[in-house]
């Protein structure tokens, strides 16, 4: 697979991604937004400061314009795209991903990036068909700002709250906000320091918790938080040690934006029955889109929703626009502050069987026909296309779906209880004989 993807730009470096590739990005970004004022930024990453500094180069050469926000998490980034009225943005940064990794996310425009947009990226880098300009760089530092938004908004709290920053961006303002709001804060891994010594960086892998958990028992804290490597993606510890997780925080969240008013809520394919029935239960409605953050966040928008939510640890806000993991940590302080026990709390949300997503190995030009093979014999139920295949049995549900990044397909099934999770593993077993399931 390359390095365009559906939602964004990304790759090993310097194998997939080095300085020329990022030069040449920046010089068929700046032809589609020659005489526009973007905002870049960065995240801590060790190739970071020299993709940053070729993707300027070349966007200049162009004919953007530039506005440097420095070493910022990506939800400071939207921040700066608002506050300073740009045209659009890139962040250099590859996210949850390891640190060999890197890559950029686009804002071009006021709406998220389209698969369609990055294709032409990809067709004006291959051609180097660009336009020439002589764009101005300056540099603002938009950091205090957000400060102030984020404690304006929020009241003081009195909770102990660990944090675990994974050695990322968010190492400095998140403590700084909670800090800053009268919280506690006990610090983990709060350096920069873009080789992520200490965990991996995608904190909806829950093994990569394990000594955010201890420490929370430890300092008998009231919860703890993990941050991604650039600070969109957030997943909490609850007051017990144990992994709350993403789709359950979502139900607390939906919990409180829903109890004055119904609204729309946004969530993935791949998200628990949880999430739907939540919305129903409280008069909302639930709205499913496929996964991937670009395409949440567009539905989130154009919908007009007080939240969005994935299972990967993404949690949009009416009041913001996007997503921001630290945010949402101090909203999860404020409704725990207000409603008591974490654990309590999540206890409140019924919990099924679900499984992870199961990577099975099947050949580019196998896979359409699996695909096919599950529609056809789940016509009996309800059936959704719009990412894979979903097929709703009565007590549970199966969704197949192509890999992004691999020769493989993944499968996730949810279920009432465990025969009915094995019913279904049964049911795609007979359809699709060549799978195996463990």
């Amino acid at each position: 697979m390359g390095i365009y993807k559906e939602c964004d730009i990304r790759g090993i470096y310097p194998s997939d991604l080095d300085e020329q590739q990022a030069y040449n990005i920046g010089r068929a970004v700046g032809t589609l937004m020659k005489g526009k004022t973007l905002v870049v930024g960065g995240d801590v990453r060790l190739s970071t400061p020299s993709l940053k500094k070729m993707l300027q180069n070349g966007l200049r050469e162009s004919g953007a314009d530039i506005i440097d926000i420095g070493t910022v998490p990506t939800p400071v980034f939207y921040f700066s795209l608002k506050r300073l009225s740009a045209d659009g943005g890139v962040m250099v940064t590859a996210s949850h991903n390891p640190a060999k990794y890197n890559g950029f996310k686009l804002m071009l425009g006021e709406t998220p990036i389209t698969a369609d947009v990055i294709k032409n990226i990809e067709k004006l880098v291959k051609a180097q068909n660009y336009s020439t300009g002589d764009g101005e760089q300056r540099e603002v530092c938009t950091q205090e700002d957000y400060i102030k938004s984020i404690t304006e908004t929020f009241n003081k709290g009195k909770l102990k709250v660990v944090l675990d920053c994974c050695n990322g961006v968010t190492g400095y303002l998140a403590p700084l906000l909670f800090n800053k709001l009268g919280y506690e804060t006990i610090g983990m891994y709060t350096e920069f320091d873009g080789s992520f010594p200490n965990r991996d960086p995608n904190p909806s892998v829950y093994e990569n918790l394990s000594a955010l958990k201890k420490e929370v028992v430890r300092t008998r804290a009231d919860f703890g938080v993990a941050f991604d490597g650039d600070g969109d993606r957030v997943v909490f510890v609850d007051n017990m040690g144990k992994v709350i997780e993403s789709e359950r925080t979502f139900a607390i969240f939906i919990k409180e934006y829903l109890k004055y008013e119904p609204s729309n809520i946004v969530f993935d394919i791949k998200s628990s029955s949880v999430v739907h029935d939540t919305v129903v239960e409280l008069g909302g409605t639930p709205l499913m889109e496929r996964s991937g953050h670009t395409f949440i966040k567009r539905r989130f928008l154009e919908s007009e929703a007080a939240l969005a939510g994935e299972i990967s640890g993404h949690f949009f806000f009416k009041e913001l626009g996007y997503d921001d993991g630290i945010f949402a940590a101090l909203k999860l302080a404020e409704i725990i502050g207000n409603k008591g026990d974490l654990s309590k709390l999540a206890d409140e949300i019924p919990k099924t069987i679900i499984t992870p997503d199961i990577r099975i190995h099947c050949s580019y030009n196998e896979r359409d026909n699996w695909l096919n093979r599950v529609s056809e014999a789940g016509q009996q139920y309800k059936i959704t296309l719009m990412d894979g295949v979903r097929v709703e049995f009565p007590k549970g549900w199966l969704l197949m779906r192509k890999s992004v990044t691999e020769e493989s397909i993944t499968l996730r099934i949810e279920a009432k209880d465990e025969t009915i999770l094995e019913e279904i593993k049964g049911w795609i077993l007979k359809v699709i004989p060549e799978i195996k399931i463990e």
